[in-house]
């Protein structure tokens, strides 16, 4: 016979020990041993009226230059539009541009820009009307719907600037891995406002989104570039020949020219060339800046994959709000870099989420995935939880955010629910009894669930807490998505006395939780 549960509501009951209230054979069913997936319950799930479960939207589309995957089939395409008189470019242009014009802020200029991407296989292109250009564009040009897959993975930070605000509100700004056809993952955003009970308001989001401009790194600093060449193990004989060609702080151009005197030499094989041209080539296009108009909503802004190494993907980007010890704030994420066959941890800087500059992380410590930065320097040094050997986690310290050498291991798997692996779950968040850090757990079935330890505040090194069962595990309900039996976070904050989790459900859809605070560091505590 089954236990009967306990009264569930009593005055002013600890969440945890709602938890053993909760945890019962007549409340799980037939099961009779203890599931943690009812945990997922002690939390106060946000779904009021303006915040209901996140979820991905089709209708949201980018445009992306088309290229057929041969010269002669582009060709073939040009032909076939000049070869149409005046009167019918007009009347497919007119057409074109009633389909596609309210589904994007300003479709002439993307459509002129892709035919500039082609006017080479135009003979007289001063001949071409206005109308005939735009409609060549259209022919190279195609919509991408970035969220069709999944909208996931979020993490959230304060927004850099809190003016019209009412008093006891404040604006946050969430970010997403959106993924579309083909799983190709972007980052986009969402504003809000949380009120001072923690009712989160997402802010409108309009139908529009929008691309920015990028702009390659103007110099490169030739020891660093090398630096991370041999990490890569790609500082071949022939890179070696080329770099004898390059000054101390070159421009791509320079780099150009170098690769170009190698090849004249013809000392070395065409395959041998190519080889670590493609990589020069890869590790230059991977350190950028990309910038949107300040007209552009924050909604509106899409982080797509610009590099030849993120082709696949921009994932799990794990944003934080960084304040130097001169009091100046700096927006970090860490992100995985990926183009179909192999990762690239990244980190991208901003100061106001207009202009993002892009780059590479260096050192042994900057490999596999799910590095996340501390809030603060500690101890004078940034500080960095990494999981360099894809199973444990690591604390890293650095005087330069770009190098992580060296790191000691800080925990490793030792629950029933996390015996695969472990990682974070965005950047430690810091309490008066110390470094709050979410984990990820991975089980049996590949399972996800979501942990928590408590770290030394000067020595973050010493796990000083560490709960045995998980915070947050897939609900029933929950365990259905593009990747089921999953919740995941890349980042939280603490506000108001609570700790609020925006969590990804099955790599589909978002949610986000809220714990009271000094209920969870009392349970650490024990």
């Amino acid at each position: 016979m089954p236990i009967k549960p306990k009264t569930l509501f009593v005055k002013k009951p600890s969440i945890f020990d709602e938890a053993e209230d909760l945890i019962a054979p007549e409340q799980l069913g037939n099961s009779v041993l203890p599931d943690p997936v009812i945990l997922s319950r002690l939390f106060k799930r946000i779904t009021n009226k303006t915040l209901k479960n996140i979820s991905p939207d089709a209708r949201r589309v980018i445009t992306r230059p088309f290229r057929p995957a041969t010269e002669s089939h582009t060709g073939n395409i040009v032909k076939r539009v000049l070869a149409l008189d005046e009167p019918r470019v007009k009347a497919l242009l007119k057409q074109t541009l009633k389909d596609f014009a309210h589904r994007h802020k300003d479709i002439q200029s993307v459509l002129l820009r892709n035919y500039q991407n082609i006017s080479g296989f135009v003979r007289e292109p001063a001949a071409l009307s206005e109308e005939r250009k735009l409609l060549l564009g259209s022919c190279f040009t195609m919509e991408y719907s970035i969220e069709s897959a999944a909208l996931f993975n979020p993490s959230i930070v304060i927004y850099p600037k809190q003016n019209n605000v009412q008093k006891g509100q404040t604006r946050v700004i969430f970010s997403f891995r959106a993924t579309g056809e083909g799983h190709i993952s972007s980052i986009v955003f969402r504003s809000a406002l949380i009120d001072r009970d923690n009712s989160i308001f997402l802010e409108s989001v309009t139908p529009f989104l929008g691309t920015p401009e990028v702009v390659l790194n103007a110099t490169y600093d030739r020891g660093l570039f090398k630096a991370k060449l041999e990490e890569m193990k790609q500082y071949s004989e022939a890179a070696k020949a080329i770099f004898q060609h390059l000054p101390e702080s070159f421009t791509p151009e320079e780099m150009g020219r170098a690769i170009q005197a190698v090849r004249a030499g013809n000392s070395f094989a065409h395959a041998d060339m190519d080889d670590t041209v493609l990589h020069i080539k890869w590790l230059t296009e991977s350190n950028y800046e990309i910038f949107f108009p300040h007209g552009q909503l924050i909604s509106e802004r899409v982080i797509f994959p610009v590099s030849q190494n993120e082709s696949n993907g921009v994932e799990d980007a794990r944003f934080v709000r960084f304040i130097d010890e001169d009091g100046r704030v700096t927006y970090y994420a860490t992100y995985t870099a990926y183009n179909g066959r192999e990762i690239l941890p990244q980190m991208i800087e901003t100061k106001d989420f207009h202009r993002f500059k892009i780059s590479t992380l260096n050192g042994a410590m900057a490999r596999n995935k799910g590095m996340a930065l501390f809030p603060r320097r500690v101890n004078g040094r940034y500080a960095m939880i990494t999981r360099s050997d894809g199973e444990n986690l690591f604390l890293s310290y650095s005087d330069n955010i770009h190098f992580w050498h060296e790191g000691v291991k800080i925990e490793a798997p030792e629950n029933p629910w996390e015996l695969v692996q472990i990682g974070n779950c965005g950047s430690p968040l810091e309490t008066e009894k110390g470094w709050l850090l979410l984990t990820h757990g991975v089980g049996p079935m590949r399972k996800y669930c979501i942990g928590v330890s408590l770290l030394d505040l000067k020595d973050p090194a010493k796990t000083i807490g560490r709960l045995e069962i998980p915070l947050l595990a897939p609900r029933e309900e929950e365990r259905e998505g593009y990747v089921p039996n999953v919740v995941y976070s890349c980042g939280s904050i603490i506000l108001n006395g609570e700790l609020i989790i925006p969590y990804a459900i099955s790599d589909s859809q978002s949610h986000v939780a809220s714990i009271p605070l000094d209920e969870l560091l009392e349970k650490l505590q024990r």
